[in-house]
């Protein structure tokens, strides 16, 4: 699991704008008329609608698609009681998934209110803001009588996610493990330990599938929930067996599945070898789950193994389940989350891990075979296809049980929908973080004395992204590390001035003089500038002393681009190098080129951009379309710059046969699918979304993404070289930190990609 620290927490959550989330208006304000439409006297009209006719609120206002995520803070995951203003940090957590992986808008609400019958009371009286309420870290068993009050009392989905979350995800795991051990759900013997309200949801759940109430055994911290105890609550009465037994490893004996949902540590490995052949358990106590991995595997060779953990197989996640299962109801207009719903959610999600993994998840997760089995019994979290698959099976179990308002007409147009929603989630970077963990690797930061350098440096470190190598002076690295109250310790620092680095100078003048002598480059020129943190930097990775460079630029970057064109060189089937932003927005993915290298543009260093744009789209594992944009529209303009990008779109054609590219055309043509087949049926895109646009100049390209991020449109990463021999990158120092480690991430995954292809970044 990825290593957080209290620090590098604190600042992600105070950095900027304090918190996750902010709300931000969808419709025009910019004028007095628009304003006049949005408040008074417009606003007026719509009311007036809604009061004659209530379900037009779901028309003129965002309830359809905002949900309340509301707790107490009494059981705070991982924390306990902590109270509901400590709590926020959570609940702000849980709305940014809602947002990022299936497009609903959350407001996070804290009531500071312990008696039940008033948080009922206070809820009721807030929902009808909103279309749907997700309770969040209620204590049980109060718990249980709140969502079902609120549930009766309220006429949209009420869901308590603690509760239901975890049954619906390892329920799906349930089905599939018993398919792969060969087991009858009816008849499998299941043992629970831990018999709070997600306990009980599970158990639950399990039974209305097919489980024998009187085969199931929970235990609580006191032992096996049996007939001989008295002062139960009515949660546990439920639960209570007739079997003469009293302990945990007394009820393991001969059972077919373990679900835990307790503490660390309570399962022992004679407890799993006393189990029925082909066991399945499900270690769910967090963080640490009730058995380590490594001795589970090591006892049972016939163990289907799951934790809540995303480092071992078999992850039980919650985010598999309640934004799309929110997403299908708030969009087919339930009333309610009813059982129908959330077992429909429940096969879907099984279903989906039957399927063929896309080569997506593939790389987001640094695997090359992800199939269905033993340690894949679970879609991963981020599988795109969780949203188009659950959100729905849920839509349609609404419908099928009668409690949808708004049922879907049209599922080719709903489908359609969701898949344009995927782009909230930053699915890309996320995957590049875990490749990048897979194997650090080490990268220098020439610039370390500048503080979003070191800062990005320090996080890298922190959270084993990539092994950062700093340049420059010892002591102004620490007395500034000391000032950030950064900890640097265990980082490496290279003073190339420092004596003790003379003879690496000598070695990299050296080697550098062998390489450009024919150019006139003499060893006591060479020598001067090995004195330059470019130079040194840059040779460090060509002699393998390291494996990847972030250079940093404080106004122009023509000087370092050619430094590295003399130190690493461009690669052999290309004459030039380039650099791509990636922009990620709600529309989705886009890559832009070349927004850093060349400024002169013939058509030959057009051709070379392109080609190295749709290979670097390639391997980021995006299928690219390709425009090539200009202020005129296939052969309307005869001027040069529009003559170079419809001859690259040629050459391009006759390389690449089953690349979709076109042009030229301008930008409003290459993002408006519809209009730009309308109005140009000819054009090769047949009906394809661009998500990859080459710009004629340096001007143009550059201006587009800045214009982009200055104005909210997205989060960029990037500049990426691309071309270049060796991993060699270079971003402005005044640059935020979080694009600064993103760049430091993408150099060290392409030292990856070099050092297994052998020496060619295939980019």
């Amino acid at each position: 699991m990825s290593t957080i620290t209290k620090e590098a927490a604190l600042e992600y959550h105070r950095e900027g704008k304090p918190g996750k989330i902010e709300v931000v208006p969808t419709k025009p304000y910019s004028t007095q008329h628009d304003l006049a439409l949005a408040y008074s006297p417009g606003v007026a009209y719509p009311c007036k609608e809604i009061e004659k006719k209530p379900e037009d609120v779901y028309e003129y206002t965002n309830k359809g698609n905002l949900v309340a995520v509301i707790s107490n803070g009494t059981a705070v995951l991982g924390l306990g009681d902590i109270g509901a203003l400590a709590g926020k940090p959570v609940m702000e957590g849980k709305a940014l998934l809602f947002k990022i992986f299936a497009g609903l808008d959350c407001f996070d609400l804290e009531v500071n209110e312990n008696d039940p019958d008033k948080f009922i009371s206070i809820v009721k009286a807030l929902a009808p803001t909103f279309g749907g309420i997700n309770l969040e870290d209620i204590k049980a068993p109060e718990c249980f009588e709140i969502e079902r009050r609120l549930k009766e009392e309220c006429d949209i989905p009420v869901m308590h996610d603690d509760q239901h979350g975890t049954a619906i995800i390892s329920a799906a795991g349930l089905l599939n493990a018993l398919e792969i051990q060969n087991k009858k759900i009816e008849d499998i013997k299941l043992v629970v330990n831990g018999a709070g309200a997600a306990a009980v949801s599970c158990t639950k759940l399990y039974i209305a599938l097919g489980v024998k109430k009187e085969n199931v055994v929970m235990c609580d911290s006191k032992g096996v929930i049996n007939s001989s105890r008295t002062n139960l609550n009515g949660q546990k009465r439920e639960f209570m067996t007739e079997r003469n037994i009293n302990t945990l490893a007394e009820a393991m004996v001969d059972a077919d599945v373990f679900l835990g949902l307790s503490v660390k540590d309570v399962v022992t490995t004679e407890m799993l070898q006393s189990m029925a052949p082909n066991p399945i358990v499900f270690a769910l106590a967090n963080p640490d789950p009730e058995i380590a991995y490594d001795k589970a595997m090591a006892s049972r060779p016939d163990l289907i193994f799951a934790t809540g953990r995303s480092d071992y197989p078999n992850q039980i996640n919650n985010v598999l389940g309640f934004p799309y299962i929110f997403r299908g109801a708030l969009d087919s207009g339930a009333t309610m989350i009813n059982e129908a719903m959330k077992l429909a959610a429940v096969r879907a999600i099984a279903d989906l891990a039957k399927l063929p993994v896309p080569p997506v998840v593939n790389t987001a997760y640094d695997m090359t075979d992800i199939h269905y089995g033993r340690d894949y019994i679970l879609p991963k979290p981020l599988d795109p296809r969780l949203l188009t698959t659950v959100a729905p099976a849920v839509a349609r179990g609404a419908m099928e049980s009668g409690v949808a308002k708004r049922p879907i007409q049209d599922w080719e147009a709903y489908d359609e929908k969701l898949r344009k929603l995927m782009g909230y989630d930053n699915k890309l970077m996320r995957s590049i973080f875990d490749q990048a963990k897979s194997k650090p690797k080490r990268v220098v930061f020439g610039e370390a004395n500048t503080d979003n350098m070191l800062k990005a440096a320090v996080i890298a470190k922190k959270e084993g992204l990539i092994i950062p190598i700093l340049l420059g002076n010892e002591e102004m690295i620490e007395k500034r590390a000391q000032r950030l109250g950064l900890d640097i310790s265990g980082i490496e620092i290279v003073n190339l001035r420092h004596d003790r680095e003379a003879p690496r100078r000598k070695r990299y003048a050296t080697k550098f003089v062998e390489k450009r002598q024919r150019e006139g480059l003499t060893y006591p020129e060479a020598k001067e500038k090995m004195f330059d943190r470019n130079y040194f930097g840059m040779m460090m990775v060509q002699e393998g002393d390291a494996d990847a460079f972030l250079g940093g630029t404080y106004s122009a970057s023509h000087a370092i681009g050619q430094i590295a064109t003399e130190v690493v060189g461009i690669r052999p089937t290309y004459n030039h190098f380039a650099a791509m932003h990636i922009i990620n927005t709600k529309r989705g993915t886009f890559f832009l080129a070349d927004t850093q290298v060349n400024k002169d543009v013939d058509a030959d260093t057009l051709f070379d951009i392109a080609r190295l744009t749709r290979n670097s789209v390639e391997y980021f594992a995006h299928k690219p379309v390709m425009a090539m944009v200009s202020y005129s529209n296939f052969g309307s303009s005869s001027e040069p710059e529009c003559c170079h990008s419809r001859e690259v779109v040629n050459r391009m054609h006759e390389r690449y046969p089953d690349l979709l590219i076109d042009g030229e055309m301008s930008i409003n043509y290459a993002l408006n699918t519809d209009m730009r087949d309308k109005t140009f049926p000819f054009n090769k895109l047949n009906g394809e979304a661009v998500n990859t646009l080459i710009f004629p100049n340096l001007s143009s390209a550059s201006t587009a993404y800045r214009m982009m991020l200055e104005m909210g449109l997205g989060d960029a990463i990037g500049p990426i070289q691309m071309g270049l021999n060796k991993p060699i990158h270079y971003i402005s120092v005044n640059s935020p930190v979080r694009n600064i480690l993103n760049l430091a991430v993408v150099a060290g995954l392409d030292a990856q990609v070099l050092e297994t292809s052998g020496g060619l970044i295939d980019r």
